[in-house]
């Protein structure tokens, strides 16, 4: 059964992306972003076209983040960051 991507299903996901992975959301403000010096980047929401990470280099702002597809659910949404993680390390 899929998940829709609810605000609730917004935070809960944020908050593993923050407590758990906040390496991976660097990573995706530098590529995604286009930012070479960056403190901290934190996931504030997450929609069915992108998210919306908060930036620190320095200062904070926020940095949206758009998905190359519509996600469909809350499963795509997990395969959909793994994915682009793994374009960045490559």
């Amino acid at each position: 059964m899929s998940e829709t991507i609810t605000t609730a299903v917004s935070d809960r996901i944020c908050k593993h992306m923050n407590d758990d992975h906040g390496d991976a959301l660097v990573l995706y403000a530098k590529h995604y972003g286009n930012l070479e010096n960056l403190n901290s980047a934190k996931m504030l929401s997450i929609d069915n076209e992108g998210m919306l990470l908060i930036i620190d280099n320095n200062e904070e702002k926020p940095l949206r983040i758009n998905f190359d597809h519509t996600l469909i659910d809350a499963k795509d949404a997990h395969h959909t960051l793994v994915e682009m993680l793994k374009s960045i390390r490559n």
